[in-house]
This record gives C-alpha cells, sequence and structure tokens, in this order.
C-alpha cells in the first residue's frame, strides 16, 4: 500500500470548505483512493493497494489449473480489501475525520463482468465453484470471447440490428454480450446458476449500498443499451436458444443516469471503509468516461485520452454521428445531455511493459537499479538521444488486438525495419511512436466522420512520462493539455460523489468548481512534427495491409498457435 497525503487551504468556492468526498479508483492492477475538498476539488489524502491476486492469465489462483490463451480474470475479494485498506487510509493521510465525508463515488475497468446470485455473491465465492473459471469476473482484457463477438456481429449485420452502428459497425470481444455467451457455450450447467451477470462497476455500489443498481455508462457502452432497451430476446435466441432470456432475468434492472444517488453507504460498508453510515454512494461508472470532468468544464469536442495500461478516448458532442470502429455512442454516456463517444487501445502502458520485463538489456536494468528508477526511466531517457525517423522503424501497436478502428483483437503487434545495427531502446521508441499513431488514426477517424476533436487532453498514468507526451503532441498536431491530477478516475468518481451528495447541482458544475488542467502543457514541434507525418504514412499503410484483410497472417498464426496449444493440453 502507498499512502500521500497534501493538505492546502481552502480557497473558496460554491461548497462547505470543511467538507470532502473520497473517489476510489479500481484499475487494472490496484485500487486508489482519493479524498477531495467539495469546495474546490483539492486532493488532501490517498492510498493505493495492489490487488493481491492481480490478473490471473495463465492460471486459476484457486486451483493452479493452466487457462486457455487470451484469458483474463480477476477475484472479487481483492476489491472489497482495496476498500478495506485505501478507504481508512486516505482519510488517516487527509488529516480529517470521517465525519466531514458526505459522500463517495467508484469507477472501474470495463467492461469487467461477472456472475452473481440474485443476492449479489460471486458465483466464484460460492464453495463449490471456486474451481470454475466461468465464475470468476472476466477482466476487460479476457480477449477469449473473439469468436462470440463474431457471431454477435454477423448475425447483427445479416438482421440489420440497428444499434450496430451506434458502436462503429462491430462489438467487440471485451464487452458484456461476447463474454457472457462464451459462457453459456463453455459451461452451460454454471451459466444456469447465475441469477445476475453484473458489470464490477454496480457490483461493487451493491456492496456499498446494498442496492443492484445498473449505470448508464456501462449498460451503453458495454451492455449494448441504446434507446432505453437491450438487444431484443429474438435476437439473443437466435444466438442460442438457450441465450433469449439473458437481458430479460440476467440484467433486469433500471438503468440510472451518472452523477445521481444509488443509495446510502450501509452499516456494514461504513465498518469496512471507515466512512459514516448513511452518506451517499454514487451511481457507479467507467475510469475511462468517469476522468472527463477531472480534466474541468465539459464541452463538447473536447476528447480525453486516459492512458494506462490501455487508453480509452472520450469525448462530447451536440449531435449522434455514427463513426466507424468506435467503441459506442451513447446519450448522456458520459454526462447528461449530450452524446458520449468512446475508442480506445486495447494495450498502450502495457505495451512498454512488455518490452521492459522481456527485453530490455541487463546493462539497463543494472542502471535503473542503482540510479534507483524505472528501467522504463532509463529506456526513455536512451530513446530522447535520438531524432523522430533515426531509427528507421515502425511498430504496430497491437500486442493486444485492436480496440479502435479495426476492432480486432486477433491482430497481433509488429516491427518494421529492424537490423543488426538496431538497438533496444530504438525498437521502445518505436512502440511509444506506436501508440501515437494509433491515437491519430483514432482521432481521424473522428474528423473524416463529420466530428472534429478541437481540445486534446491526456489523463492517466503515463502523463508523467514528458518525452511520450512531447510525442503525442507533434504527432496529432495538437497542443496537449494534461489533466492537474496523477489520479483522474478518482477524482472523477470523487465529483460524481459530491453531485450525489447535493453539492452541486449537476456533473458539469462539479466539474466547473473540482476539475484541474495544466492547458497546452505541451505544443507540437513544427520540425519533429514534419518527420512523424512521414512515419505516420507508413504507419497507415501497414496499418491497413495487416488490419484490413489484405494480408491475414496474424489470423493464420493465431491459429496456428491456439492449434498447438491445445494440442499440448491435451498431451497429444
Amino acid at each position: 500500500m502507498v499512502v500521500s497525503a497534501n493538505n492546502q487551504a481552502a480557497s473558496g468556492g460554491p461548497g462547505d470548505p470543511d467538507t470532502f468526498v473520497v473517489g476510489v479508483d479500481f484499475g487494472t492492477l490496484s485500487a486508489r483512493a482519493v479524498v477531495v475538498r467539495v469546495s474546490d476539488g483539492a486532493e488532501v489524502g490517498s492510498a493505493v493497494h495492489k490487488y493481491p491476486h492481480a490478473v490471473m492469465e495463465r492460471t486459476l489462483a484457486a486451483t493452479g489449473e493452466p487457462l486457455p490463451p487470451d484469458w483474463a480474470l480477476q477475484d472479487p475479494a481483492d476489491w472489497t480489501e482495496s476498500l478495506r485498506v485505501t478507504v481508512p487510509a486516505a482519510v488517516k493521510a487527509a488529516g480529517i475525520s470521517g465525519g466531514q465525508v458526505i459522500g463517495i463515488g467508484t469507477d472501474f475497468t470495463a467492461s469487467t463482468c461477472m456472475p452473481v446470485l440474485r443476492d449479489g455473491t460471486p458465483l466464484c465465492q460460492v464453495p463449490d465453484l471456486g474451481g470454475r473459471p466461468h465464475a470468476y469476473p472476466k477482466l476487460w482484457k479476457h480477449h477469449a470471447a473473439q469468436p462470440h463477438a463474431d457471431r454477435i456481429n454477423s448475425l447483427a449485420q445479416e438482421r440489420g440490428e440497428k444499434w450496430l452502428n451506434r458502436y462503429g459497425g462491430k462489438i467487440s470481444s471485451e464487452w458484456q454480450f461476447a463474454k457472457a455467451l462464451q459462457f453459456l457455450d463453455e459451461d452451460p450447467d454454471l451459466y444456469q446458476r447465475a441469477e445476475r451477470w453484473i458489470e464490477a462497476a454496480d457490483w461493487i455500489i451493491w456492496q456499498l449500498c446494498g442496492t443492484e443498481t445498473r449505470n448508464a455508462c456501462t449498460a451503453g457502452y458495454k451492455g449494448i443499451f441504446q434507446d432505453g432497451r437491450y438487444p431484443s430476446s429474438g435476437f439473443l435466441g437466435a444466438l442460442d436458444p438457450g441465450f433469449a432470456d439473458f437481458a430479460e432475468t440476467r440484467l433486469s434492472h433500471p438503468v440510472s443516469a451518472l452523477g445521481t444517488r444509488a443509495g446510502d453507504l450501509t452499516g456494514r460498508a461504513a465498518e469496512l471503509t471507515g466512512l459514516p453510515e448513511g452518506i451517499a454512494v454514487a451511481i457507479g461508472n467507467v475510469d475511462a468516461h468517469v476522468t472527463v470532468p477531472a480534466a474541468g468544464e465539459v464541452v463538447p469536442g473536447k476528447m480525453v485520452a486516459i492512458m494506462g495500461t490501455s487508453t480509452c478516448h472520450v469525448m462530447n458532442a451536440t449531435t449522434l454521428t455514427e463513426i466507424p470502429g468506435m467503441c459506442g455512442v451513447v446519450d448522456g454516456g458520459i454526462v447528461a445531455g449530450l452524446w458520449g463517444y468512446e475508442a480506445g487501445q486495447s494495450s498502450v502502458g502495457d505495451d512498454f511493459a512488455w518490452f521492459a520485463e522481456n527485453l530490455a538489456p541487463a546493462e539497463v536494468i543494472t542502471e535503473a537499479a542503482r540510479r534507483g528508477v524505472s528501467v522504463h526511466d532509463v529506456l526513455t531517457e536512451q530513446a530522447a538521444g535520438q531524432p523522430p525517423g533515426a531509427h528507421g522503424l515502425i511498430a504496430l501497436d497491437w500486442l493486444g488486438g485492436n480496440r479502435s478502428v479495426l476492432v480486432d483483437t486477433a491482430l497481433s503487434g509488429a516491427v518494421v525495419g529492424l537490423t543488426l545495427a538496431t538497438r533496444p531502446a530504438e525498437i521502445y521508441r518505436a512502440l511509444l511512436e506506436s501508440t501515437a499513431f494509433g491515437t491519430r488514426v483514432i482521432m481521424d477517424a473522428f474528423a473524416e466522420s463529420g466530428c472534429p476533436v478541437t481540445e486534446l487532453v491526456a489523463g492517466g498514468g503515463l502523463i508523467k512520462n514528458d518525452f511520450l507526451m512531447r510525442m503525442y503532441a507533434d504527432v496529432t498536431h495538437y497542443p496537449l493539455s494534461v489533466i492537474g491530477s496523477d489520479q483522474g478516475p478518482a477524482l472523477g468518481s470523487a465529483i460524481h460523489a459530491a453531485v450525489a451528495a447535493g453539492a452541486y447541482p449537476d456533473v458539469a458544475a462539479a466539474a466547473t468548481a473540482m476539475g484541474k488542467v495544466r492547458q497546452a502543457a505541451y505544443r507540437p514541434d513544427s520540425a519533429r512534427a514534419a518527420v512523424y507525418d512521414e512515419l505516420y504514412a507508413e504507419y497507415l499503410r501497414l496499418h491497413d495491409y495487416f488490419g484490413r484483410g489484405e494480408n491475414e497472417v496474424m489470423h493464420r498464426l493465431r491459429a496456428i498457435r491456439d492449434r498447438q496449444l491445445a494440442r499440448a493440453a491435451n498431451g497429444s
């Protein structure tokens, strides 16, 4: 656990300077709690707790059983333990009493979804089910449901389902319905024991206020909830007769608007967190979307890129536009009264971590240890020593598949231009550049569909890397603003908690008072940007060649891999 405090004097604002809210951000590997002053958004205390089980990708922790390729599971006990550890620690670090806290808000990665009983008990916590992989929550980066996503997309196209275009023409394997269909196909008996199918974002609210809810963000972007309804039973039954009642029976709760009060903190949750019983619990939210208010004023055309293990790009607009390859567009999906758009890249920080953990040379690791810095810091310093294009490389940022605009988790990474003179830091730089190019592809798709980006703001853990931020400004040709918080999602959750507690009339008003942003912190350099334009043109050629069907070698390689792994698992 990491605890920090930053006590500041009150600076006025439309609220009592002695009242606070708590925001808790449940990330991929850890949870973070932040105590925020209601009057001005000052972050006065925080705490971080790493999940003991992290991400189960290779084996199931309970049994040691190997997991198939592309699985990613979590243990919900890690989430409740994080509440027990981080919230009291953050309040203590803030130097306030729990009685000064008037509300709590939370956010989660998505789609991280799970089967539970009618009372909210996760199936993996039922005594006889802990050894069944499908009983556990499937993390957002669980990509083993790609064949099921393909079935959904094919049938939706065949039937002309109107909701499909709201998701750029393709449903992702990362979303709720594909994962649930995989569950039904591969463990039908266990599927029948699941009385609810719920996002972790809503499940944690259930634990806090004792009320089952569904939030407009995850329902809209991850649950195909459009125009007040889920896909029809006729459509779901055509996928599988046993799936016909999925939405009716397992997603059956009303969908609540963001910023509203889900309920009051229960006595049990008060004991867990150390907060006062009865304070406001805000309706759940997604980590990326909840971050938008943390960037200050909420206006159309302002794209916020939340950069961490993956990157999610979210933006509000006044009109509905269907953009090919987007993750979704939802009415009120970010704030009420505006259409919220989402796009994203499946792996960004994960790409950099993969290289640092597996390919960094011994001398870099030794240097990092000697100086007490990270391997990433040393690699970044070395990568920054050359001008753009000097490494002669282009990489594709698909080590975790492609979320936007190709919507294909079976795609994989590539590096072109390697020679015997290529150094590790040059490959690392090419990976950094590839993620910036991927973001530009997304921004270009918005512009080409008549929904241009007018401002670009970065948030998340990667904003600490100045070299990467300058690169994004150069590649996109946009001045890059940066959220003035290292914990943007947690701050956004706290803003929603303030609204749920009645301190502000709506999220937009709270964002103006409590959000913070460093405007145009990084400006594009025309000389570097010109070289990146040349590299981007080459990136686009590779992007389309491998990603749009001209050469499906990546799919064929994955098929060979899966076949051989299956044979090995069966002992043949």
